[in-house]
């Protein structure tokens, strides 16, 4: 499958994120969690990958893959059904936070984990950007 079709196909991920820097900078208090975060993330949603850049908090930049020689602090990786769980308007308990995708090993994260867990806070309330209708906090 293209990667432009898994991500259709994720519950359109791609305009999700699309609109993410605009739900960041409408959130008074997650720029305020992120003021001093200052990193990449690589996000891989099934065989899709994107680029979150964020400086003093707000997101600048996400590119979608194919990426040639991406470079990244970390990257956060699943399938796509994860994250459709994840997404979900309403998710169950366990599937509202990608950390619980961790602990059962349904998700992973490599790289440099120091500016995700010394800006926790700010990583939850992003993606829970994601959600249609929820606020980051």
């Amino acid at each position: 499958m293209s990667g432009a079709n898994t991500a259709a196909a994720v519950d359109g991920i791609g305009d999700r994120l699309a609109r993410l820097g605009d739900r960041v900078d409408a959130d008074p208090v997650l720029l305020r969690r992120g003021r001093v975060l200052n990193t990449s993330c690589r996000l891989d949603i099934g065989n899709d990958v994107f680029l979150l850049r964020i400086i003093d908090g707000r997101v600048v930049e996400i590119r979608p893959g194919p990426l040639v020689t991406p470079s990244a602090a970390f990257a956060i990786a699943g399938d796509g059904g994860v994250w459709r769980r994840f997404l979900a308007a309403d998710p169950p308990p366990g599937d509202h936070d990608l950390f619980a995708f961790l602990k059962r090993g349904e998700l992973r994260v490599v790289g440099d984990l120091h500016p995700l867990m010394s800006h926790l806070l700010y990583w939850k309330g992003l993606f829970a950007c994601l959600r249609d209708g929820e606020a980051g906090r």
